[in-house]
């Protein structure tokens, strides 16, 4: 098989470039020429497409603003029947079980638990006057005995 040799020639080459340069200048022109006869009706449909677009968002827009506006004018309304109490109520019922867990971490009693106490404090001085064990003359009665006892255990 013999082998071919590719050769360079310039010429060749030149010419190549020439008519591709050619042919891209020509399709440019057409193209040119083509946007100028339609160009005018492409821009115009272009502007009109806009116009419609511009409308819509415009209409979108003012209808989404007239609903923000009715439900802030209905919040407002809403909040100007409540009472301020109302508003405050679960912060403070927070507040109070934040302070009643710490308190119980530190073995502080609670309100029930000491009123509990005062309870069970009452039942038992009741339960000594009861008994007379309370009493002043018991009071003298026992104050003796226990003196007798540490001046005969001091012997």
């Amino acid at each position: 098989m013999p082998n071919k040799k590719f050769e360079f020639d310039p010429a060749q080459l030149s010419d190549q470039v020439k008519e591709s340069a050619q042919q891209i200048w020509l399709a440019g022109l057409g193209a040119f020429a083509k946007n100028q006869d339609e160009g005018k009706k492409v821009f115009n449909k272009l502007v009109e497409d806009g116009l419609n677009l511009q409308k819509k968002t415009s209409e979108t827009l003012h209808a989404k603003v007239s609903e923000a506006t009715d439900k802030l004018n209905a919040m407002a309304t809403n909040l100007g029947q409540t009472t301020p109490t109302q508003h405050w109520a679960p912060l403070e019922d927070l507040f109070h079980n934040r302070v009643a867990k710490a308190l119980e971490k530190l073995e502080v009693p609670s309100a029930a638990e000491l009123e509990a106490l005062e309870i069970r404090v009452a039942q038992l001085e009741k339960l000594l006057k009861a008994s007379g064990a309370h009493s002043p003359a018991a009071k003298k009665t026992a104050a003796t005995k226990s003196t007798r006892a540490k001046s005969s255990s001091a012997k």
